[in-house]
C-alpha cells in the first residue's frame, strides 16, 4: 500500500447514529486495512457480529468493503480527476471514505443522494469540517457524470496499454505483466482481460467435507458438489458459519483450489499404512485437516509445522475436528532436514507467496505486495523446498504449493530445485494425478505435467502445484 494512502494513522471519530451500520462498518474494515495492515476477510465477519448487522445489513457491508478494496485502484484514479488533484494530496481517511462513496455510485444501485450525504456524515467523524465541503464536491462531481463516461476519461488518461489494463481492472501494472507472463508461458496470454476481471468477482462460498468424517448428510445439508475437487462444496445458502459449527468442524470452508492442492500429495498414489507425513507450512490449517483425514483413511500419520505461533494455534483449531492426535511443530521449516533427514514419505510445501492467485478473496493484498516482494519470497521458497526434499524419504512425493501464479515462485523455482538436485530427484506427472481425482477434466493445456489452476478458467484460486518424488 502506498505512503500516500497510509498518511495520518489514528485519527478516527466514534460511531454516530447518523451513519448507517453497514457503512460504517465497511469503512472501519477499509481504514483499518489502510492503517494496521488489517486482513479484510478476518476482520469483517468480525466487526459484522459486533455490530449486530441483519442478514441485508451484513451483505452489504460486505459488497461495500470488498468491491470498495478490489477498484480502489481505480476508483482512486476517478476520484483525481474528480477533484482536480493526485489523491496523495488528499487525507487518506477522506479518501477511504470517498473511495466508499465512489463505489456505491458507480458500481452499485445506490441512490446518488443516499451516497453523497451518507459519505458526507462519515467525513464528520473522521476528519475536519472543510473535509465535508470538499466530499460533498467531489463526490457530486462523480455522481453527474455516468460510469460509462468515467471509464472513458479514466483510460484516456492511462500512459499505456498495461496501464489502461491496471486502470480498468484495478491491478498494479506489474501485477498486469506477472500475470500476462504466467498465460503466456501456458500459450494463452489472450485470457489477460478475463483473468483481470475474474479477480474482480466475488468468489462463491466453497467448502470442504473431510473424507471419512463429515457424513454424506452433512454434506448434502451443507451444499452441492464442487466441479473437480471430490471433497468440495459449493455453500447451498445461510451462513458459512453455522455450517462449520453444526458439522463440528467436519465440513469448513476453504476454497476448491486449495484442496486439489492438498489431494494431489495425498493421492499421488496409494497410501501405506504406517507412512509419515509433513505439512511443513502449515498456517492456517485447512489443508492440514484436509491431509489429516485423507492420512486416517489410508492408516498414515501426519505431522504439522508452523513456524509462526500465533498461526501455529490456527492450525490446531483446525484440526480439532479431527478424530487423531496431530503433532503441531514451531520450528524453523527450512533447517528440517536438519533434525528430520529422509524421515518423510509425503511432504506438502504450501510455501508463503505474494498470494497473487488469491486476490478474489484478499483484494487488498494487490496494493500490499511490490515486485522487491517476490525476489524476497523466493529465496524462502527455494530454502524451504531444499529443505523439504532433504526431510523426504528416497522414494518419497513432495508436493510443492503456491497460492500465486508469479513464474518467479512457481515454475523457476521448480526448474531451479531440479537443477539443484540433479538425478537424486524428478518431477512427477501431476496433471495425471488431479485428473485422475477429479470428478471432472480440468483445463489444464499449456501448463505441461505441472498444474497451474485460474479462477477465470476453473473458477478457484490460481493454485501452482507439482509434485516431486526423491530418487535417492
Amino acid at each position: 500500500m502506498s505512503d500516500a494512502r497510509r498518511g495520518n494513522q489514528g485519527r478516527r471519530g466514534p460511531s454516530a447514529g447518523v451513519v448507517q451500520p453497514a457503512r460504517q462498518v465497511a469503512y472501519d474494515v477499509i481504514a483499518a486495512v489502510r492503517e494496521s495492515d488489517a486482513y479484510a476477510n478476518l476482520l469483517l465477519p468480525t466487526r459484522i457480529k459486533r455490530a449486530a448487522l441483519n442478514g441485508a445489513d451484513a451483505a452489504l457491508a460486505t459488497e461495500l468493503t470488498y468491491g470498495t478494496l478490489r477498484m480502489q485502484g481505480y476508483y482512486d484514479r476517478v476520484i483525481a480527476l474528480a477533484a482536480g488533484r493526485p489523491v496523495s494530496a488528499i487525507d487518506p481517511a477522506v479518501l477511504d471514505v470517498l473511495c466508499l462513496g465512489t463505489h456505491q455510485l458507480l458500481s452499485m444501485r445506490v441512490a446518488s443522494h443516499a451516497a453523497v450525504n451518507e459519505s458526507v456524515a462519515l467525513t464528520r467523524l473522521v476528519a475536519s469540517r472543510s473535509a465535508t465541503t470538499f466530499t460533498n464536491g467531489v463526490l457530486r462531481t462523480i455522481a453527474r457524470t455516468s460510469p460509462e463516461e468515467w471509464r472513458e476519461r479514466v483510460l484516456a488518461d492511462a500512459r499505456n496499454a498495461d496501464d489502461r489494463l491496471s486502470a480498468e481492472y484495478s491491478h498494479p501494472v506489474w501485477v498486469v505483466r506477472a500475470f500476462r507472463q504466467a498465460l503466456r508461458a501456458e500459450g494463452r496470454e489472450d485470457e489477460l482481460v478475463a483473468l483481470l476481471a475474474a479477480d474482480n468477482d466475488a468468489p462463491r462460498v466453497n467448502l470442504v467435507a473431510l473424507p471419512g468424517l463429515a457424513t454424506d448428510e452433512e454434506a448434502a445439508a451443507a451444499g452441492v458438489p464442487d466441479a473437480y475437487a471430490p471433497t468440495g462444496l459449493r455453500l447451498a445458502g445461510g451462513d458459512p458459519v453455522d455450517v462449520v459449527t453444526q458439522s463440528g468442524g467436519r465440513i469448513r470452508v476453504q476454497d476448491e483450489g486449495s484442496q486439489i492442492a492438498a489431494l494431489a500429495l495425498s493421492r499421488a498414489r496409494p497410501v501405506r499404512p504406517g507412512e509419515r507425513w509433513l505439512d511443513l507450512c502449515a498456517g492456517p490449517g485447512g489443508k492440514a485437516a484436509l491431509l489429516a483425514a485423507e492420512a486416517i483413511a489410508g492408516g498414515a500419520e501426519l505431522v504439522a509445522n508452523e513456524v509462526v505461533p500465533a498461526r501455529a494455534e490456527l492450525v490446531r483449531t483446525a484440526l480439532a475436528a479431527v478424530p487423531a492426535d496431530v503433532p503441531v511443530w514451531e520450528t524453523d521449516g527450512t533447517r528440517i532436514a536438519d533434525t528430520h533427514p529422509k524421515t518423510f514419505d509425503r511432504i506438502l510445501l504450501d510455501a508463503p507467496c505474494t498470494g497473487l492467485g488469491a486476490l478474489r478473496r484478499r483484494p487488498e493484498a494487490r496494493w500490499r505486495k511490490e515486485p522487491a516482494d517476490v525476489a524476497a519470497l523466493s529465496g524462502l521458497q527455494t530454502a524451504l523446498l531444499d529443505a523439504a526434499l532433504g526431510a523426504l524419504k528416497p522414494g518419497g512425493v513432495l508436493a510443492y504449493v503456491t497460492c500465486s501464479p508469479h513464474l518467479g515462485e512457481t515454475r523457476g523455482i521448480v526448474a531451479a530445485a531440479l537443477k539443484t538436485w540433479g538425478d537424486r530427484i524428478e518431477e512427477c506427472d501431476t496433471a495425471a494425478v488431479v485428473q485422475g481425482f477429479a470428478r471432472s477434466e480440468l483445463d489444464l493445456a499449456g501448463a505441461g505435467t505441472q498444474v497451474q489452476l485460474w479462477p477465470h478458467r476453473q473458477g478457484t484460486d490460481a493454485m501452482f502445484i507439482t509434485l516431486l518424488t526423491r530418487i535417492r
